[in-house]
């Protein structure tokens, strides 16, 4: 039979996840207060996401990308 489960310990476990939930929820909140704040001064959202979501990748892996997607995009005549 396995150890009985450490009551104290599963309670700590359980109560640092609440609190990370609730800054996660808290950094969501502010996040979208942020993207708020941009479309009100004009920005595109759904561009910034897409800035945003390029320059997490690492540099290598998104040239390499982007020049297969140059190369599929002259393949099927839509490249200039």
């Amino acid at each position: 039979m396995s150890d009985p489960i450490q009551g104290d310990q599963l309670k700590s476990i359980v109560e640092r996840i609440e609190r990370l939930e609730e800054e996660k929820k808290t950094i969501a909140d502010d996040i979208k207060e942020v993207y708020s704040e941009a479309k009100a001064n004009g920005y595109d959202v759904k561009v910034l996401r897409k800035v945003i979501s390029i320059r997490r990748r690492d540099l290598r892996e998104r040239r390499e990308e982007e020049a297969i997607l140059d190369l599929y995009l002259q393949a099927v005549g839509e490249a200039p």
